[in-house]
């Protein structure tokens, strides 16, 4: 390859087909300029010649018209050996001759909109049609002959292309060539596996034989965790629905901040609800009503943890709310929008990141975990709870209020790391043990979180994400207050804990699923 790797390649013949197209004028003034000869068809054809440029229709240069209702335009000898012909090949050249056909040295092509159709309709029979086949079957035959041929699959490549022509007086450089082959390989990669998974889930099949994913790179990050490592944000949506509207670049940590807060906001009722996030987990949650309140309500869970954490509002944040904000040091600020005077108020503080997340939404997708080759996979934990889900199991039967706090309390507890215990009371969290081995230990971490930053008057429930093994897990909740447990069945001594539960009057709930959070 070494000796390729000078060699410029004169453009003398293009063949467009681009579904998108948008900016091309500009690139066929460059062509016409450097005295490329173009092929084209169906309405990129029309385009070319509405914009007052000579253009040979694909039909004409091979001979045969378009059929099928257009689903074969392309697909034809004499586009393909024009493109797959290698040049310093003899016989290559002789069946070129023979053939009367003539060399192609640049395929510039986008596909049909796979992904929009998605976006924009159900009709199974429309989305087929939009599967597009000889577009990626050029693009990938331009792209195996990029020691010959330059590819575009891009309106965004469109100056770099221009920009090498110009330098090159017309001609390209093999690094160029191999670069946009590069991301002609990713983009029929992309392309086929949106279809795949397109398949798979019509056909319902979330863990198929040859699994596909699919993203677009978002932005590179400075480093990751830590900053020795590289790292990426990429979506399978061109943006994250997150609009990041004052202050320092997001790193790593952020994001991965951001989205643990954003994915326990969203399981709150509509507008309502504020999460505190340290180190991706919670360390303090309410659903008061009152935005003030709930804000200061999940600050008193923990105030230390707090500090330099992330604050997530699932409602407009106001002027007084921004105020308050304001008295401690925060990373990030989500909300479903922001009053003028409180971003005023924010924006003093120059580095303070503000996400605006109104149009965020938490899909039910696949999450992912990879470690070497190996990637686990498994559905997201976002069920809604409702009655049905939980089983009253103690001879005292829990009031409204307690069943509230106790829901309020199992949900915030499937977004802890594991093992996880969360108290709560009067709507908001007052207590968290997280990430511990022993449940025992989640326990008193809550305990003392509870004891060091409360002065609690009220009742206190508490919800576990997993059962009790043992009897002094919920024995040392029961010790320190808490009147109220929910926790999941499924222990060899669940009748201990509901024997301990009667003995000592307090409610227990069980729910009938687990949710363990690694």
């Amino acid at each position: 390859m070494g000796n390729y790797k000078n060699i410029m390649k004169k453009i003398k013949k293009a063949l467009i087909s681009v579904s998108d197209k948008k900016n091309l004028k500009g690139l066929l003034r460059i062509l016409i300029k450097h005295k490329v000869s173009l092929i084209s068809s169906g309405g990129t054809y029309k385009e070319i010649i509405r914009l007052k440029f000579k253009c040979l229709e694909v039909s004409e240069y091979t001979g045969s018209p378009e059929i099928l209702g257009g689903r074969v335009k392309t697909l034809h000898p004499k586009i393909h050996a024009g493109i797959l012909s290698k040049r310093n090949n003899r016989s290559h050249l002789k069946d070129l001759r023979n053939n009367n056909f003539e060399e192609i040295d640049l395929v510039i092509v986008n596909f049909y909109p796979f992904e929009k159709t998605l976006e924009q309709t159900n009709n199974h029979l429309k989305i087929i049609e939009n599967i597009d086949v000889g577009g990626p079957t050029m693009v990938r035959a331009a792209a195996k002959n990029y020691n010959d041929v330059a590819v575009i699959t891009s309106s965004e490549q469109y100056s770099e292309l221009i920009n090498e022509m110009e330098k090159h007086n017309g001609s390209t450089s093999f690094k160029f060539r191999e670069k946009m082959s590069l991301e002609a390989f990713s983009e029929t990669a992309y392309y086929d596996s949106v279809i795949s998974n397109y398949f798979n889930k019509i056909n319902k099949s979330a863990f198929p034989r040859k699994k596909t994913i699919y993203a677009n790179l978002i932005e590179k990050l400075r480093y990751g965790e830590n900053p020795h490592q590289k790292a990426a944000i990429y979506s399978k949506t061109q943006s994250l629905n997150i609009n990041q509207i004052h202050g320092k670049q997001l790193s790593y940590n952020n994001y991965n901040d951001i989205f643990s807060a954003l994915s326990i906001s969203k399981s709150l009722p509509k507008n309502l609800g504020t999460v505190i996030v340290k180190h991706a987990n919670p360390c303090g949650v309410s659903i008061i009503k009152d935005k003030l309140k709930s804000y200061q309500s999940a600050l008193a869970c923990d105030p230390i943890s707090a500090f330099g954490g992330i604050v997530s509002c699932n409602f407009k944040i106001n002027r007084k709310l921004a105020l308050e904000l304001n008295n401690l040091f925060l990373e990030v600020v989500i909300a479903n929008g922001f009053d003028s005077e409180a971003l005023k108020v924010l924006k003093r503080r120059k580095n303070l990141r503000l996400i605006d997340a109104k149009n965020f939404k938490m899909e039910n997708l696949l999450r992912f975990n990879s470690v070497s080759t190996s990637v686990l996979t498994q559905s997201e934990d976002r069920e809604k709870f409702t009655i049905k889900n939980f089983k009253i199991v103690s001879k005292k039967k829990p009031n409204k209020s307690q069943l509230k706090n106790l829901i309020f309390a199992f949900n915030v507890c499937r977004y802890v790391k594991s093992n996880a215990i969360v108290l709560a009371s009067q709507e908001a969290t007052v207590g968290i043990g997280s990430g511990q081995p022993s449940r025992l230990d989640s326990c008193q971490i809550a305990i003392d979180k509870m004891n060091k930053f409360q002065n609690l008057k009220d009742e206190i429930v508490a919800a576990s994400d997993a059962f009790f093994p043992f009897v002094d897990g919920i024995e040392k909740l029961v010790q320190s207050g808490v009147s109220a447990v929910i926790q999941p069945s499924g222990s060899i001594r669940d009748k201990e804990i509901i024997k301990f539960a009667n003995q000592t009057n307090t409610v227990l709930v069980f729910s009938k699923t687990r949710h363990f959070r690694h």
